[in-house]
């Protein structure tokens, strides 16, 4: 009966242990939302998932298909970082609605570039020709900027990285331009000459932009997008994982080989 007794004793002990074991490894995983655009950023947070998984952060990647939601969702503190933007872009929108939000680290490049089914070189280009930009400011000037590297446009000394058509000095072809929301440009291909068009925007509407761009930003952009988090997050351990992660050699040979020159690593 004693023997009987005993041996309950060690099976129920052996069971709380286990079950404390388990809600302590439970306990001890933490759960990072990042907001992403599809296409390349939800793809590279995929890739890190199972690191991520091994270091006890559970990933949750939370997408998103504009470049507006991601900024106030984070700062709102519905997600714990977000993934789509370059630096000229989160500082302009951040002064803009007054947010505290700072680079975590850069990740890739992605280069803006000029696409058309009327024209195939920028010496085909009719007089006249509309062409659609992006209607936010930052990457307005940076397809204003592209035009210009381009010998289409000639933009004032003191434009800036935030030029707008006011800013343009020459226009020899006196082309029009369509300001429109980012992730519409590709729709317009039917309706205007040309659009310049972000890539995670072109690689989504199955656009190659090393093979379909007329022009297309150099390796050599400022442009790297980066994780963004709020300013008192940037010391976070899980954020820093994330961030290393994401810079990893495996990264880098994804990115080169599925994307074939249309996105760059930056880091």
């Amino acid at each position: 009966m004693i023997i009987k007794i005993f041996k309950t004793i060690i099976t129920i002990s052996l069971v709380a242990l286990l079950l404390f074991g388990c809600g302590a490894k439970e306990t001890d995983q933490k759960t990072l939302k990042v907001g992403a655009t599809p296409v390349p950023h939800s793809e590279l947070l995929n890739l890190i998932k199972p690191e991520l998984e091994k270091q006890g952060i559970i990933l949750e990647i939370v997408e998103f298909t504009d470049y507006v939601t991601p900024n106030l969702a984070l700062d709102d503190g519905e997600i714990d970082a977000n993934f789509f933007q370059h630096v000229p872009y989160m500082e302009s929108f951040s002064e803009e609605h007054g947010l505290d939000l700072v680079s975590a680290g850069t990740v890739h490049v992605e280069p803006l570039g000029l696409y058309s089914k009327v024209f195939s070189s920028t010496s085909d280009i009719p007089s006249g020709a509309v062409i659609a930009i992006p209607n936010d400011p930052t990457n307005e000037g940076r397809a204003l900027l592209l035009l210009e590297a381009n010998g289409l446009i000639k933009l004032s000394s003191d434009a800036g990285l935030e030029a707008t058509e006011a800013d343009i000095v020459e226009n020899p072809l006196g082309l029009v331009f369509k300001p429109i929301d980012a992730a519409q440009l590709p729709r317009t291909l039917d309706d205007v000459e040309g659009a310049v068009i972000n890539t995670n925007y072109a690689l989504e509407a199955d656009l190659n932009p090393a093979e379909d761009a007329v022009v297309i930003e150099g390796s050599e952009s400022p442009y790297a997008n980066i994780v963004t988090v709020k300013s008192d997050r940037l010391d976070d351990e899980t954020i820093k994982a994330l961030v290393k992660a994401l810079q990893s050699e495996t990264v880098k040979a994804f990115i080169l080989e599925q994307y074939e020159g249309s996105v760059v690593p930056a880091f």
